[in-house]
């Protein structure tokens, strides 16, 4: 054992069983986890995401709950000077015993808690016992006294059989454990992070954070700021090294915490960029604590060097002023998604699901997702491999859909978890912006006729001021002021969406706006036409969305066959927005041709969906430079359900996701015939460097006749956004019957195809569509397995799916006569099959690479593999 490891021990704390208070059976557990996952391991209820039984749940945020373990503590540990139990995670309400005495009382389920029990343990056996008490029963007592419920829009308090007794405001806990409009209510307990003893002695580095105070291409002016804890005043050498430089410093620590900040000059960096603009590069900075050539303590923290800002400045050609990033001096346009929970019990979520999520924002060529404030602040491993594949993480601290407290006790929680949360994150280059909350500044401050919720007519003006007062110390002075401090040279944005914030004066959402950002939900919300995607665009679109549901075998995992209706019991239950299945058809009423049964129905929804949110991404993108930003509503799942998400709870894409992938090409060609009469061919990069290509627009018949072609070379400079044609229909199709012809716009590269884009003269459900024959030929691609699909007649929204869980290069396209598709399917590797590859080629001797820089999505040959159009799903004449 080196000196070193003699003075430090951490040892993980997973052996625990739990009970209900009020009973006596002791039931093994698993930690991390929840009392609901618990639970259902050992028997006790049934599947929550079965059917109704989540309606058979809601008692069990009703009792509390204890957790138990017996540790064995040997003398060389009892030595040490300090021995802490250390929690990164207790939901929520929770007291802490070791041996029964008393060392922890926890209160918030985003912080992470330590207690000194160093005079509490023992040579030998030790039991630690945590009582958790219900969050309903602890908050139950706070909404009385308050004498007024405040507005907590998305808490189910009536499936948690409370009434409107909503009461998710005064815990900090994730909120969306109360329900959302997605979303189940399982208001969950539990150890939901890890738990570990740990002890040291003499000195201990708590904290090293590598300030980024400037970046330029020649060099990085940097500080490694080192929270260092040592038991008495001593002189002592500070060494920081990384990739071949390092900076050393004599220093003089304190007795007790101390902060030195050791100045770091990174000559010729190797900048971290966001996908499609260059490498994701990463350094890895250790800090040596020294003395007398003896190491006392290291650590170690992952980085990558960058320079980021928000851009909210007026602009000589444009109203309003901006909202983009700018990465490295570099605009970026933000393309991407909202992420929510992967699951309705987090601790579920492992490195591989993590993993798939991003592999498959990085396929859909995203480069930004937005963690949104009704979830968690995620795990180390989500930031982590946004930091590898150079996704920007937009961050919302955890506050969404409510009003909340202003009382000393909830603000200085609120710090301390804002404190905890950004000291655990602010190393990761990926997270370029802090956000208070979601959209409560525009919930609370219009009334609806100015476009807000409505929330103030519900309130007399004491209590509206009292309110008011309460968000603004909360999101206006303490939060802007922790991130000040604690996470310089990032910018924090009060509310999304927020017009501007200028001299204390804010501007509010109302109309189309020429600041800030936008949520737009005229259409779902309020049945405003796709169409409508083409003029309301603001200067950065981070919330707008529109519902599908998950393909049949997802479906089947919660629904019998009785089941699949519409207007079933267990539809409803999965289908949280209280008129989503309404709005579904009837936009489909509009947009498709009927589908023939239920199980056509589920295929129609996601065509639906997908041809919404291309309608929206698109539009946004011409839109460039006013519009910098477009975030879909919502990446992801957190249980099987009808959602907005482009993808299900297992990951499975819906069609929305291939059509992001394509509409987030970072070379756009884009076809916008929304203006009766008129086809406009638009260009769009996102590149930097300029491109030669050339726009290839053909008129076909559906039959695959070439009735017209129209080449145009040019050069696109990077970053610029173009019409290049205006044509009318009449230009266009002469004498060709409307109904019977078809645009195709490709678009080459140096005689290469990169994409081909296609639309119509008429309506979907004008089109005179035919069964196709569609025909699959197995071939090979640079030695891979391809497959190469033909038809006789045109298929339109051609589904390939099968048996192996994994993508296809594209799905959900149309297929034209005479025309050839090449595809691919590939699954994603599972980390085993990385960790092999890698041990491959460390022994062939090849630079082995990062486990999440390996290849993710591999070619495959998939199982039954079957195809289908949309004339599968309705009724052809």
């Amino acid at each position: 054992m080196t000196n070193l490891q003699a003075l430090q021990f951490r040892q993980s704390l997973k052996q625990w069983t739990f009970k209900a208070v009020d009973e006596s059976e002791w039931l093994p557990a698993t930690v991390p986890g929840t009392v609901h996952t618990d639970l259902l391991d050992n028997g006790k209820i049934s599947n929550p995401f079965y059917g109704t039984n989540e309606k058979d749940v809601q008692w069990i945020d009703k009792k509390d709950w204890e957790y138990i373990t017996t540790i064995d503590v040997e003398a060389p540990v009892l030595n040490h000077s300090h021995i802490e139990l250390v929690f990164a995670g207790l939901d929520t309400y929770a007291d802490v015993y070791v041996n029964e005495q008393h060392v922890l009382s926890a209160d918030n389920m985003f912080r992470t808690w330590r207690a000194d029990v160093k005079p509490y343990v023992k040579l030998g056996a030790n039991d630690i016992r945590i009582h958790f008490r219900s969050p309903i029963m602890e908050d139950l007592p706070k909404l009385k006294a308050l004498g007024y419920g405040l507005p907590a829009s998305n808490d189910q308090s009536e499936v948690g059989e409370l009434g409107d007794q909503r009461v998710s405001i005064f815990a900090r806990k994730a909120p969306y454990h109360y329900g959302w409009d997605w979303g189940p209510r399982f208001v969950t307990s539990g150890i939901w992070r890890e738990a570990e003893l740990v002890a040291w002695s003499d000195v201990r580095i708590e904290n090293v954070y590598i300030r980024q105070n400037q970046v330029h291409v020649e060099s990085a002016d940097l500080t490694a700021v080192v929270q260092i804890y040592s038991e008495q005043e001593r002189q002592v050498n500070l060494r920081v090294y990384t990739d071949g430089q390092n900076w050393e410093q004599t220093v003089t620590l304190a007795e007790g915490t101390d902060a030195v900040q050791i100045p770091l000059l990174l000559d010729n960096p190797k900048l971290w960029w966001s996908r499609g603009l260059g490498d994701a590069h990463l350094y890895t900075f250790t800090v040596e604590v020294l003395e007398q050539n003896q190491t006392l303590a290291v650590k170690s923290e992952r980085t990558g060097i960058r320079s980021i800002r928000l851009v909210t400045e007026p602009h000589p050609d444009y109203p309003g002023t901006s909202f983009y990033f700018e990465l490295n001096g570099v605009p970026v346009f933000a393309k991407g998604a909202n992420h929510i929970p992967n699951d309705s019990f987090s601790p579920r979520v492992t490195l591989e699901r993590y993993r798939h999520e991003i592999v498959t924002a990085i396929e859909s060529n995203m480069n930004m997702l937005r963690v949104w404030g009704g979830g968690i602040y995620e795990n180390d491993e989500f930031y982590d491999l946004c930091d590898e594949y150079g996704i920007l993480v937009w961050q919302d601290f955890m506050f969404a859909c409510s009003m909340y407290p202003g009382d000393e006790e909830f603000l200085d929680s609120v710090q301390a978890e804002a404190e905890d949360n950004i000291r655990r994150l602010r190393n990761h280059p990926s997270i370029v912006l802090w956000c208070g909350n979601n959209e409560i500044d525009s919930a609370w401050s219009q009334y609806v006729e100015d476009g807000g919720w409505g929330w103030k007519k519900d309130y007399n003006t004491e209590q509206r001021a009292q309110i008011w007062a309460d968000y603004e110390s909360l999101f206006h002075e303490l939060l802007p002021e922790v991130v000040r401090v604690e996470h310089p040279g990032i910018s924090y944005w009060p509310s999304s969406p927020i017009v501007a914030v200028t001299n204390n004066e804010k501007q509010h959402t109302h109309g189309i706006t020429d600041s800030g950002d936008i949520h737009y939900w005229g259409v779902w919300h309020n049945s405003e036409p796709f169409e409508r995607y083409n003029t309301y665009i603001g200067r950065f679109m981070s919330e707008y969305g529109f519902q599908s549901f998950p393909e049949y075998k997802s479906v089947r995992t919660y629904a019998e066959e009785s089941d699949l209706e519409l207007e079933s019991e267990v539809m409803l239950r999965h289908q949280k927005n209280g008129a989503g299945n309404r709005l579904i058809k009837e936009y489909m009423d509009k947009y498709l041709p009927a589908p023939k049964d239920f199980p056509s129905f589920l295929y129609m929804s996601q065509v639906l969906q997908a041809e919404a949110m291309k309608t929206a991404i698109e539009a946004h993108r011409r839109r460039k430079p006013y519009c910098m930003g477009t975030l879909y509503w919502q990446m992801n799942d957190c249980w099987p359900v009808a959602s907005w998400s482009s993808m299900d709870y297992y990951g499975r894409w819906k069609a929305v996701q291939y059509y992001a992938k394509r509409s987030f090409e970072d070379i756009l060609l884009s076809i916008d015939n929304s203006a009766s009469g008129t086809v406009n061919i638009h260009l769009v990069s996102d590149l930097i460097a300029p491109k030669s290509l050339t726009v290839r627009v053909k008129v076909l018949g559906i039959d695959g006749t070439l009735y017209k072609e129209m080449p145009q070379s040019l050069t696109l400079a990077g970053g610029e956004a173009i019409q290049l044609l205006s044509l009318t229909t009449e230009q266009l199709l002469g004498d060709v019957n409307p109904a019977e012809a078809i645009l195709v716009a490709e678009l080459e590269h140096e005689n290469q195809l990169l994409h081909t884009e296609i639309a119509y003269f008429v309506s979907a459900t004008e089109l005179p569509l035919q069964q196709p024959n569609i025909q699959i030929a197995e071939t090979e691609v640079d030695g891979v397995i391809a497959y190469e699909l033909t038809t006789d007649v045109l298929a339109r929204q051609v589904w390939l799916n099968t048996a192996s869980e994994g993508i296809f290069s594209d799905n959900f396209f149309d297929l034209i006569p005479g025309v050839t598709k090449t595809i691919q399917f590939k699954q994603l590797q599972t980390l085993e099959d990385v960790h092999h590859a890698n041990e491959m080629q460390s022994e062939s001797n090849i630079v082995q690479p990062s486990v999440s820089h390996s290849p993710q999505f591999v070619p495959a040959k998939p199982e039954d593999l079957q195809v289908q159009s949309m004339a599968d799903f309705i009724h052809i004449s």
